[in-house]
């Protein structure tokens, strides 16, 4: 009786639940799919600040993706003697974090901004939504690949969102760099014509991309690709402010403060929430999604001093600090870039602060006081290996608090491209295509005017490779000097294929492990090593993590996982290096 009482209740509820099934809501609200997302401006808008948030991890922008390309130039060494070991050194297998974790993130970036292409030419939009929309979607999904294809050279060039749906699509093959190159120009030339400038945009505008960012990048492939005459045209429209108003900063240390963040020298930063203003969580990896996450970076734990309590793994190398000595200001004093660049204890510090200088008319902020501490000498980036600690991207110079808080906690904004760069590149194209002229100086006085330094004058460089040497060498090193970008420029202009040029930057790259911070002037016999003296060839690009490898079959080794010499087809291209200029 009891076994048939069973079978009635079972058979009433099988019942109950047939005659509502069209009253029972199978979609949850609160747990949106890809699928039903992004059908919608206000859901589409949102799916573009998550596009956003993925340059904000460390193997993009937060940490590890920023500071591979600073380690693999000659301006800065690894002080720790491990973690970036191998991509200082370039010649490894490279561990898990120089390999994997930009490849992942940079993929992360990609795999979203095509989620929003897929989805926008579907949603009834008005025209600026659309191109506000797509625009920034193809600018994003530009600077990853363009960060992938610099760090990795062959990768896979995925732009159809539905491919990750199919077996036979989501485990794509590598493309060439010219072929992801290609694609890199296509989208930034629409991203150009699509999104608004800095002025059109207002307040919007502040911290996205805009046309300016979009042509400062597509620059900065052209000349990769050496298309000089093509990437200066761009240049002179930013310059004529076509894609926006930009001019350099008054001071050249308000290009690395958290209050004088996104000004009129940005082209495009990474946006990092200010010091002590975001949440506590630390989220390191894309699998973390914290509302409580701090949003900020990891670059001070890196390249500040591990004698004031960071990581101490970077330091700034003897040859970017006698670079900035050489040369004074008209007053006599120091150029300002070296304080900003890197902490070191100079005498005259002493004696400018509040002075009214050639390059602070309104008073010299200068000063040997570093996290709110007075220093009597140079603080070790290393304790054990010693180095010079480095400014940029810290709070150090800022002396915002008196100790250092490891981990994803400084809020300073990567600023990845500034109008410096975009006049500098400028001389550069002029000085490839037409030699040198008074136009290229003029560009180059610009940046060098900033900080009082006594104009160039064309008469002191005969020769289209006199100014490039003063270009490469000089101009930009001093300005840019550990920031991301100096690794890459060594691959465009051919430094690992010409012996002098290889020569030429492993003296830049001497380094001592004698436990000071060692500001000589190095030579092979002084110095205790160079991270160029183990270069293998084809490690000026990273290897791709041999776990990738083996999760796709589709995917084979770039040259160096296979010791592969770029040389040739470098100079197959119909590319050349300019021979090395003494310009003492």
């Amino acid at each position: 009786m009891k076994n048939i009482y069973k079978i009635l209740i079972v058979l009433a509820l099988v019942g109950g639940f047939a005659s509502c099934n069209d009253e029972l809501e199978i979609t949850n609200p609160n747990n949106q799919t890809t699928f039903d997302f992004g059908d919608s401006e206000s859901e589409l808008q949102e799916a573009i600040i998550a596009c956003y948030n993925r340059i904000r991890l460390e193997g993009t922008f937060a940490r590890v993706g920023y500071t591979m390309d600073a380690v693999r130039g000659d301006e800065v060494w690894n002080s720790s003697q491990q973690w970036y070991l191998e991509a200082d050194n370039l010649n490894g297998p490279a561990t898990f974090f120089m390999a994997e974790w930009p490849w992942r993130d940079l993929y992360h970036v990609v795999n979203r901004t095509n989620f929003v292409l897929s989805k926008v030419d579907d949603v009834d939009l008005s025209q600026d939504a659309y191109n506000q929309i797509a625009g920034q979607a193809l600018f994003l999904r530009s600077l990853a690949y363009y960060q992938l294809t610099t760090y990795y050279q062959t990768v896979p060039l995925i732009t159809d969102y539905a491919s990750y749906a199919d077996i036979n699509t989501m485990y794509a093959s590598n493309n060439t760099q010219d072929e992801v190159f290609d694609q890199i120009e296509a989208d930034l030339t629409s991203a150009m014509q699509m999104l608004p400038s800095r002025d059109e945009g207002g307040e919007w505008a502040g911290g996205r991309a805009t046309c300016g960012a979009a042509a400062g990048y597509l620059a900065r492939t052209l000349m990769f690709r050496h298309k000089f005459e093509e990437a200066y045209s761009v240049l002179k429209d930013i310059i004529a402010g076509k894609y926006g108003t930009y001019a350099l900063a008054a001071d050249f240390g308000d290009n690395f403060r958290e209050d004088t963040e996104n000004n009129s020298e940005s082209l495009f930063e990474v946006q990092f929430l200010d010091y002590g203003t975001g949440g506590v969580d630390e989220e390191w990896t894309p699998v973390n999604i914290s509302s409580e996450a701090t949003q900020g970076h990891a670059i001070e734990s890196n390249y500040a001093s591990q004698e004031l309590g960071s990581w101490g793994d970077l330091a700034g190398s003897p040859w970017l600090y006698n670079l900035y000595k050489k040369e004074k200001s008209t007053d006599g004093r120091l150029d300002p870039r070296l304080y900003w660049t890197l902490v070191t204890y100079e005498d005259e510090y002493n004696t400018y602060t509040g002075l009214k200088t050639a390059a602070y008319p309104n008073g010299d902020p200068r000063s040997n006081t570093i996290y709110q501490q007075e220093i009597t000498k140079t603080p070790l980036s290393n304790n054990a290996q010693g180095g010079i600690s480095i400014a940029k991207f810290t709070n150090a110079r800022n002396n915002i608090y008196e100790s250092i808080t490891n981990g994803l906690h400084c809020g300073v904004n990567i600023r990845l491209m500034r109008y410096s760069d975009v006049l500098l590149r400028a001389a550069e194209c002029e000085n490839e295509i037409n030699g040198p002229t008074q136009t290229a100086i003029d560009y180059i006085n610009e940046v060098r005017r900033r900080v009082a330094l006594e104009d160039l004058k064309l008469s002191d460089f005969p020769s289209a490779d006199a100014l490039f040497e003063q270009i490469a060498n000089v101009e930009r090193p001093k300005e840019f000097g550990c920031e991301n970008g100096r690794g890459i420029d060594l691959l465009r202009w051919g430094f690992f294929y010409d012996a002098d040029r290889l020569n030429q930057i492993t003296e830049h790259a001497y380094y001592v492990l004698d436990g000071t911070a060692n500001t000589d002037e190095l030579t092979a016999e002084t110095a205790s090593a160079s991270s160029f003296q183990y270069y293998y060839k084809g490690h000026e690009y990273f290897p791709i993590y041999q776990n990738t490898l083996n999760a796709n079959s589709n995917l084979v080794g770039n040259s160096a996982n296979k010791n592969e010499d770029n040389g040739p087809a470098f100079f197959e291209k119909g590319y050349t290096v300019r021979p090395v200029v003494d310009l003492d």
